[in-house]
This record gives C-alpha cells, structure tokens and sequence, in this order.
C-alpha cells in the first residue's frame, strides 16, 4: 500500500512537470556522441590560440526556461570558444530530462561539453548519459589548455567502480599532449563534498597538482558560487551556481595568466 501511495505520487508530480516516467527507457531519441563530436569542433576551432574564453554552466536540472535563457544570453556573444557544463542535467536521471537538455543546449552557436552529475547518475541515468554524451571522464586541449574532465560522484557508485579514476588521472599525466601548456580540472562534486570519496581527497589534490601549470578547478553540485583554495595550496576551485539563479561564469585564459567573471542574464 505505501508503495503504491509513492509511485502515485510521483507520478502525479512528473506530470505536473510534464516529464514522461521512464524508469529504465534507455533508447535514445535523436542526437548521441556530443561530447566527442564537440571536442573535435573545439580543438580545430582553438588549434593554435594562446587565448582562449569559454563559459561555465551548471546544475541546469528542472530549470529548462533558464536553460533557453542562458543558451540564448551565450548566442547573443561573439567572444566565446565554447561552454562547459559541469552536471546534473537530469534531476531523476530519466531519458526525457537528457533529450531535453541536450535540445536546448544544441542551439548554441559554440560547441559543449557536459559532465556527469550525481543526479544524472540516479535510476538508468548514467547508462544514459554515456549513451547521450559520452565516457564519464574525458580531456580535450583548447589552444594550449589542456582540460581534464572527471566523474567524482562516488557516493552514486559501488566500491568496486573507482571514482575519481585515478588510473585515467595518471595516463592523462604520462600521457600529457605535446602542445598543451597549462591545466584545468573539471567536475561535478569537489572534494570535502559529501559525493566526493574523501578519504582520498588529499592524494586526489596531490595528483593533480603533478599537472603542468594547473590554473585552478571547477566545479558545480554546490547550487551557489563560490571561489577557493580548499587545500590552502594556491589552486582555486570555482564552483558555477546552478542555471536557476540566471548566471554563468566566464573564463580567458592567456599567456600571462587568466582571469573570470560571474555574468547575469
């Protein structure tokens, strides 16, 4: 009986939300494989540069309005290289909440690229996005940027699934591409966040900082902005608002050095 009184409840709210229940619905309607097909647009376009800009968004779960308002904001710049989303799409991790996101987020003039979020991970969710976007950690390199992209919603998988990756951590070190200069680390849920794994959070910040010239780390989950040095050791973690209280973060990054701005919309 209390089983059912949930599941009807839930039911009516999803749609009052006008948002289909598929509990476990992977097929996928329409476009898959974004994030590989953005980063190869994002390395030809900035191939070369030793400035380059690009947005932060995040946690744009339930807020679809806001989303096409920051889509349509970020169009309306001619001075952007491309916009990363640092999770939580989905707020249930149901199929329709991905597609929906994703079709906003595919009228934007420059290419994107999106991380997994705790939210994104919940019921079939992960299965979802990686068949939408992509591998749960990945890196491309903007210019001489290298951008290091990685899963750290551990307290949404089993022990035997490491999170954050640190054998995909250690090749991106080793494996560090000719060309590239400089680092930034990118995720959902920064370390001493009850997602992230923290008894490694020490090691996570000294494998890390083995990165050549890691300018500082990004981050959402939090829902409020914020700018630190978690470990007092220099590096700054950024963590973007969620697309509810209508801003992005902006970010150039140069020879010289970088510099960022929190935009309203």
């Amino acid at each position: 009986m209390k089983h059912s009184i949930v599941f009807s409840t839930i039911a009516v709210f999803l749609t009052a939300c006008q948002v289909e229940y598929h509990p476990y619905d992977t097929r996928i309607d329409g476009e898959t494989g974004i994030n590989a097909c953005n980063i190869a647009r994002i390395e030809a376009a900035c191939k070369g540069k030793r400035t380059i800009r690009f947005a932060q968004i995040s946690d744009t779960q339930r807020w679809y309005d806001e989303t096409e308002d920051a889509v349509r904001a970020l169009n309306a710049r001619d001075d952007i290289d491309f916009v990363i989303h640092t999770g939580d799409m989905a707020d249930f991790g149901m199929r329709d909440e991905f597609e929906r996101q994703r079709d906003i987020l595919n009228h934007l003039r420059v290419p994107y690229v999106a991380l997994l979020g705790n939210h994104d991970c919940l019921a079939t969710g992960e299965r979802i996005f990686t068949k939408i976007f992509g591998e749960v950690d990945f890196a491309f390199t903007a210019g001489d940027v290298r951008f290091v992209c990685l899963n750290t919603n551990a307290l949404e998988f089993d022990h035997d699934t490491p999170v954050p990756n640190f054998d995909f951590l250690e090749r991106q070190i080793d494996g560090f591409p000719a060309g590239a200069e400089k680092t930034v680390v990118v995720m959902h849920a920064k370390p001493y966040s009850e997602q992230f794994d923290n008894n490694v959070a020490k090691i996570f910040q000294q494998t890390i900082r083995q990165f050549p010239q890691l300018q500082f780390c990004l981050n959402g989950h939090g829902h409020n902005f914020a700018a630190e040095e978690i470990f007092d050791d220099g590096v700054v973690y950024y963590e973007c608002d969620n697309i509810g209280k209508e801003n992005y973060l902006l970010f150039t990054i140069t020879e010289e050095g970088y510099s960022y701005e929190r935009v309203e919309f």
